[in-house]
Parts: C-alpha cells; sequence; structure tokens
C-alpha cells in the first residue's frame, strides 16, 4: 500500500510540475527532490551535486555536441539543394515519382545531421514548393515529409541513441550500427507505399515523370558524391573500427566544414549561427540528463523501481507481452513529451526490470528510439507536425490527417522489429566479430 501511494504522489508531482509549464529537466529534478525528502534520509544537495556531475562530465557524450554540430552546419549548406537535385533524375520515373525524394532525401540527410529536426527542415524547404509545383496530393507530400523526418532519430549518428547509450551505459558504436537495418527498413515501408500509390492511382500513374538522360543522372551523382563520401567516412569509421564514435563524430565535423566550404556556403555568420544553434540543443539535452540521472538516484534509494519490477515480475509476463505493454505505454506518454524526454524519464525505472527480463538493451535501445518517433506523428505535441505545418501552412489536422498513414506504418515497423530483432542485432555482432 505504501509503494502505491508513493507512486501516485511522485506521478502527480511530475504531471504538476509539467502542468504548470516548468521545463521537463527541471520538472525531473523536482520530483527527484520530492522523492528524497519524503522518502530518504539523504542529504539530496550532495546527492545532486555528485550525481549531475558524475553524469555530465561522461567522456561518452563528447561525441554529442560535434554530431549535433555538424547537423547543424550542413543545415545551413546548399546540401538541401543538391540532394533534390541530385536524387530526382533517378526517382522521378518511379511509381510515385519525386515524393521518393522525400524518403530517399531524409534517409540521406538523416545520415549526416542525427537530427530529425533538421532532417525535415533541410529536406522539406526544397521539395515541399517543388512537389506542389509538379502537382502532387498535399496529403501524400506533407504526410510522407512528416514521416520520412522522423528517420533523423534512427539512422547513424542519432544524437537520441547517443543519450540513450549515455542513459543504460551500452556501446554508443553498437547502438548506432544497430540502428542502420530498422532505420533502412523503415525507408522503404514510407518508399513502399508511395511505390504502391503510384502504381495502382490514375493520379499516382499521371504524375510519374520522363526518363532521365545518361547526362542528368551523372550530374545527379556529382552532386551526391560529397554526400555520400561523407556518409561514408562517418558510418564507415566506425563500423570497420578505423574510428570511435567520438573520433567520427570530429571527422564529421571536418567534412562538414569542407563541403559546406566547397559549396561556397560557409562564412562567419553561418559558422556564428551553427554554433549557437549547438549551444542550444546541447544546453537542453544536458538539462534533460541532469534531471533524469537524478531522479534514477532518487528512485533507487526510495527502491520503487525494484518494487516495481517485482509487481511486474510477478504478473508473469512473457517478454513479448512485456515489449507490448511497454509500446502502449509509450505510444501514450509521446502524445504528450517528446523522445528524449520518454527516454530519460523512464529508462531509470525501466532498465533493471528489463534486463531482469533478459531483453537486449541494444535492441530495446533501436525499439524505444523507433517509437519514441512515433511521437513526432501523434497530436497533441507531435513535432514533426508543427514543423510540417509551419513550412506549409495547411493546418495541423491536415498534416496530421495527412501523417497517420506513415505512423501506420511505423506501427508496422515495431512489430517487424519485435517477431525479427535480429535486424537490429545482426550488425553489431558482425562489427563485433570483424574488431
Amino acid at each position: 500500500m505504501e509503494y502505491i501511494i508513493a507512486v501516485i504522489f511522485l506521478i502527480i508531482a511530475l504531471l504538476a510540475l509539467l502542468g504548470l509549464g516548468v521545463w521537463v529537466g527541471l520538472s525531473l529534478l523536482g520530483t527527484g527532490m520530492v522523492a528524497i525528502l519524503l522518502f530518504t534520509d539523504l542529504n539530496f544537495g550532495d546527492a545532486m551535486a555528485t550525481t549531475i556531475w558524475s553524469h555530465s562530465a561522461t567522456w561518452s557524450l563528447t561525441s554529442l555536441p560535434l554530431f549535433i554540430w555538424m547537423g547543424e552546419i550542413l543545415f545551413r549548406s546548399k546540401l538541401s539543394e543538391n540532394l533534390f537535385t541530385g536524387l530526382s533524375p533517378w526517382l522521378r520515373r518511379l511509381p510515385g515519382g519525386l515524393l521518393h525524394v522525400n524518403i530517399l532525401g531524409c534517409a540521406t540527410f538523416a545520415a549526416l545531421s542525427g537530427s530529425s529536426a533538421a532532417t525535415l527542415t533541410t529536406v522539406g524547404k526544397m521539395t515541399i514548393p517543388e512537389l506542389k509545383k509538379h502537382g502532387y496530393p498535399a496529403p501524400l507530400a506533407l504526410g510522407s515529409l512528416a514521416g520520412a523526418g522522423t528517420v533523423g532519430l534512427l539512422i547513424p549518428p542519432s544524437i537520441t541513441l547517443i543519450v540513450y547509450g549515455v542513459t543504460v551505459e551500452e556501446s554508443i558504436g553498437r547502438l548506432f550500427i544497430a540502428g542502420v537495418i530498422p532505420g533502412l527498413m523503415l525507408s522503404l515501408l514510407f518508399s513502399g507505399y508511395i511505390f504502391c500509390w503510384g502504381l495502382l492511382t490514375p493520379e499516382g500513374r499521371s504524375l510519374r515523370g520522363g526518363r532521365a538522360t545518361i547526362a542528368e543522372k551523372i550530374r545527379g551523382l556529382v552532386n551526391l558524391l560529397p554526400v555520400i563520401l561523407l556518409i561514408g567516412a562517418v558510418i564507415g569509421s566506425i563500423f570497420f573500427g578505423i574510428a570511435s564514435p567520438i573520433e567520427a563524430s570530429a571527422v564529421g565535423v571536418i567534412g562538414a566544414l569542407a563541403l559546406s566550404c566547397f559549396q561556397g556556403s560557409l562564412s562567419v555568420k553561418i559558422l556564428i549561427q551553427s554554433l549557437d544553434g549547438t549551444v542550444q540543443v546541447m544546453s537542453m539535452i544536458m538539462l534533460l540528463i541532469a534531471g533524469s540521472s537524478f531522479l534514477a538516484l532518487a528512485m533507487a534509494f526510495t527502491g520503487l523501481p525494484g518494487d516495481l519490477a517485482r509487481w511486474i515480475g510477478a504478473m508473469n509476463l512473457s517478454p513479448v507481452m512485456l515489449i507490448a505493454v511497454l509500446t502502449i505505454f509509450y505510444l501514450f506518454l509521446g502524445m504528450f513529451l517528446d523522445g528524449f524526454s520518454m527516454i530519460l524519464l523512464t529508462m531509470a525505472i525501466l532498465e533493471p526490470m528489463l534486463r531482469s527480463a533478459g531483453i537486449d538493451m541494444i535492441w530495446f535501445g533501436v525499439f524505444i528510439v523507433l517509437v519514441s518517433e512515433m511521437a513526432l506523428l501523434t497530436p497533441p505535441i507531435g513535432f514533426n507536425l508543427f514543423l510540417v505545418d509551419a513550412m506549409s501552412g495547411a493546418g495541423i489536422g491536415a498534416v496530421s490527417r495527412a501523417a497517420f498513414p506513415m505512423f501506420l506504418l511505423m506501427l508496422a515497423a515495431v512489430v517487424i522489429l519485435v517477431l525479427f530483432p535480429s535486424l537490429a542485432l545482426w550488425l553489431p555482432e558482425l562489427m563485433t566479430a570483424s574488431t
């Protein structure tokens, strides 16, 4: 009974802080303080200082600001223009035509930025006007963009996977590689949906573009070559053990600066803006990490995570049933919280239970990021929905309806990942064997 009262009280405290508009990181800190003051004899001041410092001074976090900076630099470069002109000759003849540029463009930029917002904005500012000019239906154009933009959280270098890896103390490199196949699978599901629309509907068949000439395809490859080389340098160096994720992030920044300089888009103003954007994003993430680490410590001292794990264990749920329950739980959270907050808010409680259930934490990292991606498409706080609405002016209701098929495809991807866990584990195992 005391356990239930404590859980309810802490949930109410957290929801009250969030409802008052307090930042998520500060809400987590406040809830941790309440837990320690009411349910333990611990000196929360010393505990807070020690815990926050030990988690924020982690060497694994070094790669985070560098990957964010790389994405900020490329976000302000001419990459989106080059992506469209490079991909268009190769994709416009396929069923679905230029809509595939949304999917493949987002997948490509995701492999450079690690940010869903940067991916969606960079690709969308070029594709939305072009798709409108060529007469593509707005629901498919906007829905495919909102869905494809979520891939930025999964395809490495994923900022969310870095935060998850630091939180559960798992290898960042293995998490990066684990996200490759599921990220590509999700992109293929999106493209498959567009392909079927282009093949089976009269409107889709009428919008197929003309066949590109060899010269157009070669010019497209020339535009894509710098992007391909940068992706290969970052991801390939990690996979083959040439560089650690931290070293690969430095390679990525140098490559992004060189690419921007080569394109003629690098200036002092752009450099300052990219650094300012990096500081803002990194500050937000560090506040979340500080709050979640302190709440995790508070929970450990109250004994609530262990009690919760034993209570769920007494239900005798199979690992598959446990994942099904957690999927519903995260879908509910995703209606109100972003992916970072969901991961940092819950892993302190769930990690011991997941490990005791025998669930691979590398696989679960991919799973939780995939479910977090779905939160970007769920009202009332679907971040990608707001971004697409801001760029198109279509209205949040129309964008939500347009993105719903993509949400269903992401749900199908979760089911596939649960049924075939090797999709996330095969490459990390191969990476370990080759190093």
